[in-house]
């Protein structure tokens, strides 16, 4: 009877271990299901409709890092979509450092309905007039971060689609997946055609990017 007694208890202890492990493995599993799957088919659903808008308000960039003789596929560019147009008449080079506003999301997950903030230059609503812009260089960032900067003009305000593979890849980073398509809500685009536009030269005077 003891024997029993001793039996049961250790039962009732173990079993809410095992609860909460199996609880914290599925919560784990699940924030991010079909992950690669997921973002592969959104980006691949974004470049597609790029390419059938030919209006000038979505455009389709080659990563700057990839030679013109070599093929490239989807996953070698950004999407961007023109929010607004700036008056700004030369674009930041490689070797730039640029003042810029920016929030970058994942696509919707179990628990960010939005997508999860993975870094921002603001918190909260952003505006023009109170937030900070944050210093970056231009040459030090993900490939898809320094392609989308250098076709920027003073002004321009772009929504950015970063595939994972011009982003974290396979490894993923802190606080990012692995195969993570990244997306930059309200960025900046300029104009032109799906064609790769020619690098602006010049370098800025006023070196201000608005990306939010």
């Amino acid at each position: 009877m003891k024997k029993y007694n001793i039996f049961a208890l250790l039962m009732l202890l173990i079993a809410p271990l095992c609860f909460m492990a199996c609880s914290e493995n599925e919560d784990t599993v699940e924030e991010f299901p079909d992950w690669k799957n997921r973002n592969e088919a959104y980006f691949d659903n974004i470049y597609e409709k790029a390419m059938g808008i030919e209006d000038g308000s979505w455009k389709i960039i080659r990563n700057y890092s990839l030679e013109d003789t070599i093929p490239a596929g989807y996953a070698d560019h950004i999407v961007v979509e023109v929010l607004e147009e700036g008056t700004g008449s030369g674009c930041p080079m490689f070797t730039d450092s640029v003042l810029v506003h920016y929030r970058g999301r994942l696509l919707p997950s179990t628990s960010y309905s939005e997508g999860y903030v993975f870094d921002e230059s603001y918190e909260g609503e952003f505006n023009l007039h109170t937030a900070l812009p944050r210093q970056l260089y231009v040459g030090g960032l993900i490939d898809g971060f320094t392609t989308a900067l250098q076709y920027m003009h003073i002004g321009d305000r772009w929504r950015v689609y970063i595939p994972y593979q011009l982003g974290y890849g396979s490894t993923g980073s802190t606080g990012i997946p692995a195969y993570s398509t990244l997306v930059f809500p309200r960025g900046l685009l300029s104009s032109g055609s799906y064609a790769r536009p020619v690098v602006c030269q010049e370098r800025q005077v006023d070196n201000r990017i608005t990306l939010t």
